[in-house]
């Protein structure tokens, strides 16, 4: 066998019934980057589930900032087995205690009408240019072209981005890889309009996080990734997010609340 992707290492949990572990955690400062812990999330509740049932969404909150190089708990609750899909709910834990929660749907593949409803990518792969040095290593996973160079103030949408090795054509995989580049780029993408552009000292953060996947995703080809804000109250921002293939082929969407303290 070759060497393992990226993303199989970094959601190869230790245990195994309902209950797994993981020590790889890192993210932004000291914060857990929230795309890791939901894929991690992803992962472990797939791994109680029929691997021919397919992850068709996440619903996930982020309870409490999680904390780099502090092993995470996932805990697994068999909600219902049905005909057609799974339902199984999350609670990742650090020290004992709870820092996410998340929904997660599988379902029995089924014959279908394929049909879509959605405009032309908002950012032509000719037109990116491609992001280099970027603050984040491990956003170097993936190969990454937007708007302008943008290493000051990535993530921002709208991104292509595509995996810079292969990974395993195993779907739960690569739900989990889609689901850790989802949380790129929609809490900026959130940002109120006007001159108060950033965030104040007490930052922002996401407070939850939705994906549906609709179509197989290929990690090795361009994919747009898309998102607009939506509305701003309450110091509360709402984004939604489309991920596109090259052929325009919708292949997920997302939406994300996310506080900001300006």
């Amino acid at each position: 066998m070759g060497r393992a992707s990226w993303i199989a290492d970094l959601v190869r949990l230790d245990g195994g019934d309902q209950t797994f572990t993981t020590s790889a955690t890192f993210g932004v400062g000291r914060r857990l980057y929230g795309g890791l812990i939901a894929a991690q999330s992803l992962a472990a509740a797939g791994a109680t589930v029929d691997p021919a049932r397919l992850p068709q969404s996440l619903h996930a909150y982020f309870i409490k900032g999680g904390k780099v190089g502090v092993d995470v708990e996932f805990v697994v609750e068999l909600t219902r087995d049905g005909g057609s899909f799974n339902t199984r709910r999350v609670t990742a834990s650090q020290g004992g205690e709870a820092i996410f929660e998340m929904l997660v749907s599988f379902h029995r593949a089924e014959p279908t009408t394929d049909w879509q409803r959605t405009g032309p990518p908002s950012l032509s792969l000719t037109d990116a240019t491609t992001v280099t040095g970027l603050p984040a290593a491990w956003a170097d996973h993936f190969e990454i072209r937007a708007a302008t160079d943008g290493r000051d103030d990535w993530p921002a949408q709208p991104f292509w981005f595509r995996s810079r090795e292969p990974i395993e054509e195993d779907p739960l995989l690569r739900a989990c890889a889609l689901t850790f580049i989802s949380d790129m780029g929609l809490v900026s993408s959130a940002v109120p309009p006007g001159p108060q552009d950033s965030p104040g000292p007490r930052g922002a953060a996401s407070l939850d996080h939705a994906l549906w996947l609709h179509r197989p995703f290929d990690p090795q080809q361009w994919h747009h990734y898309g998102a607009v804000g939506v509305t701003h109250s309450d110091a509360r921002g709402f984004a939604l997010g489309t991920i596109q293939d090259g052929d325009g082929r919708l292949v997920a969407s997302t939406a994300q609340e996310s506080l900001w303290r300006i």
